[in-house]
């Protein structure tokens, strides 16, 4: 390409209509669109009438067959429009945030916390750019001064480090009540599975791996999700938080394992886990990170209030859409770990514990 009024003319990505244009190589720049050409805005197109205001190459302006698509569509409703192109498509419309709760030991089980809870987010990704992570930075830099504070549940629950401030109890109040409204504003879906490390222990032994097992049959309702919106065949990302080389391995192992088909369906997942670190500060995992423990709590103290849980069952996959948010998410997008086994044909399998009713009710966070 030759040199414009002594700039270099560079070919673009179109991206979107929001004023984003990215480069071949992945550099990001600002754009305006004439006629579908791209022009690199610069000071001296300002100063001097004479530069050009567009790129003369117009030919080799590239039209996206797959990156970003999704944000070409401007009224797109998160989670609601089916892609007619997904044939062709690399990526999905989705990207799912995982944490846990409790930790997967079967030697030792704590009595006060004796589940295991994995916790999947979904997102969709227009959604979780424009409308979540500007929220989430909104209330840490209002909060903070700043954005690299890490969401954590435990150090919230306990008014620890950086959250040191909420031990004031107005301050707590009113923070705890504008972080559940970006919970409750946030249009994601919620797919979790609930070990009940004790009855896991009597009916498969000490060697079994709850947080494999969660994974399993969290990645089944995934599957079942993404097939509802017809997203079922592109790549679909998995964030996990790192928790160590040895365990990293292990779960990639048993992750790729359950991919290539040795799942419920026996069919191949179009799945791909990435490994972020807690120091790349996600908004997703740290949303992921505030949902897992109200979901073992609604499991292990049903007759406790729990505002977070009566406000994340809406958010559960379930059946029957939109009609039947908050209801209809048992064994469809909260699984309890071991399944109860049914009674007799007519008597459909529950995920329930013996004298306890883990749905009944759903701590605000």
């Amino acid at each position: 390409m030759g040199k414009v009024a002594g700039y270099r003319c560079q070919t673009y990505r179109i991206v979107s209509s929001n004023g984003i244009c990215e480069h071949l190589n992945g550099q990001f720049s600002t754009y305006s669109v004439h006629n579908q050409v791209c022009a690199a805005q610069n000071p001296y197109q300002a100063r001097n009438s004479q530069a050009p205001t567009h790129c003369p190459e117009s030919q080799s302006v590239y039209k996206p067959e797959t990156l970003h698509e999704l944000f070409e569509l401007a009224n797109a409703i998160p989670g609601e429009k089916v892609a007619h192109d997904v044939g062709r498509r690399r990526f999905s419309d989705y990207v799912v945030y995982v944490d846990e709760s409790g930790d997967h030991s079967l030697a030792s089980i704590d009595g006060d916390y004796p589940v295991f809870v994995l916790a999947l987010c979904i997102f969709h990704k227009r959604h979780y750019a424009e409308k979540i992570i500007p929220a989430v930075e909104k209330l840490k830099f209002n909060y903070f001064g700043h954005d690299s504070v890490v969401l954590h549940e435990h150090e919230i629950r306990k008014q620890k480090g950086d959250f040191a401030f909420l031990s004031h109890y107005p301050t707590r109040v009113e923070f705890m009540e504008r972080l559940s409204s970006i919970m409750d504003a946030s249009n994601f879906i919620l797919i979790a599975c609930v070990v009940d490390k004790a009855r896991l222990n009597r009916s498969e032994g000490a060697n079994s791996n709850p947080y494999h097992i969660a994974v399993g049959v969290c990645l089944d309702a995934l599957r079942e999700f993404l097939a509802e919106k017809g997203q079922d065949q592109p790549l679909t990302h998995v964030v996990v938080e790192c928790r160590g080389k040895k365990e990293d391995a292990a779960l990639e192992l048993e992750f790729r394992r359950i991919c290539d088909g040795n799942n419920s369906g026996n069919r191949r997942l179009p799945f791909d886990i990435v490994f972020a670190d807690k120091k790349t500060n996600l908004a997703g995992l740290q949303l992921a990170d505030l949902v897992a423990r109200p979901v073992g709590l609604s499991y292990i103290r049903p007759a406790q209030a729990n505002k977070a849980f009566e406000m994340l069952r809406t958010k559960l996959f379930c059946d029957g859409g939109r009609a039947k948010v908050g209801f209809d998410y048992q064994n469809v997008g909260l699984m309890i770990y071991p399944f109860q086994k049914a009674k007799s044909p007519d008597e459909p399998t529950e995920a329930i514990t013996p004298n306890r009713n883990p749905q009944s009710t759903s701590t605000r966070f």
